[in-house]
């Protein structure tokens, strides 16, 4: 079993990452980001996106009623479906679901982002949240009986509210229940950089003990995947990849090694 985490930047090569999976016999999930699509849907509808950073330096987007239906727009819609039809055509009978559907991802909402404006500390809520629990009966459904999986945001809350949330938290959750051979996590990059501004700097490989002190050392978006690998590991998996996304084989260039590799021990 391999879960296949694919960023949403505009350089990912989603049809090299799905022409290597056609031709495994492993199974496998795709989680997959909309990032680009959801920013420029956005834009036509005159929907300003907002970062928010927390005291403690994560970035995340604020997701208010119109950044939801982004969401569902971009996410669940355009991107998803497009991969369906693109995992189809090479004979891989893919199921595009997002977390709201079955309950397939089921949330916490946040009760709150507390942040620095104007000099103040404020609290900000939105619907946005983290993931507790993966509906494996569904999934388990899907997958023992020939299909594979390709899931995105949005996830419900306990409400059955639409909210956002992080797909590296996600991926941890299914983790926890698939116990997956490996994780690949395809980004526009070559793997971990030691210099997020010099692509020379890859770091190869590393133990998951480094974790934290990587984490240490990023910040934004990166601050956040690094404390989401580390739950990774501490709730017992052996083996994640992060690689490049943007070449013409990126899955099978990280089966032979390129990226950076990073195991329990």
């Amino acid at each position: 079993m391999y879960i296949i985490k694919v960023g949403g930047g505009a350089s990912i090569n989603i049809e090299g990452i799905l022409e290597d999976l056609a031709g495994l016999s492993t199974p496998f999930v795709i989680v997959h980001g909309a990032n680009v699509l959801r920013d420029e849907i956005s834009a036509k509808l005159g929907m300003e996106k907002q970062v928010l950073t927390s005291l403690s330096g994560y970035s995340s987007v604020f997701s208010d009623a119109d950044a939801i239906d982004a969401i569902l727009m971009s996410y669940a819609g355009l991107r998803n479906k497009r991969i369906v039809e693109s995992c189809q055509k090479l004979g891989i009978n893919a199921v595009g679901l997002s977390g709201i559907d079955g309950r397939l991802v089921q949330g916490r909402r946040n009760k709150g982002i507390r942040v620095r404006e104007n000099g103040k500390n404020l609290i900000k809520r939105d619907f946005s949240g983290k993931p507790v629990q993966v509906n494996i009966a569904l999934l388990s459904l899907l997958l023992d009986n020939g299909y594979s999986p390709v899931l995105s945001i949005p996830i419900v809350d306990e409400n059955g509210f639409a909210i956002n949330s992080e797909n590296d938290d996600i991926v941890t959750c299914l983790a926890g229940e698939l116990k997956p051979e490996c994780i690949f996590q395809f980004i526009e990059a070559p793997g971990f950089l030691d210099d997020p501004a010099d692509e020379r700097s890859l770091v190869s490989a590393m133990n998951a003990s480094e974790l934290h002190q990587r984490e240490a050392q990023v910040e934004g978006r990166m601050k956040r995947k690094m404390l989401a690998l580390c739950k990774l590991f501490e709730q017992g998996t052996e083996r994640v990849i992060i690689a490049d996304g943007r070449g013409p084989n990126p899955l099978t260039s990280a089966m032979q090694g390129s990226g950076t590799t990073i195991k329990a021990i």
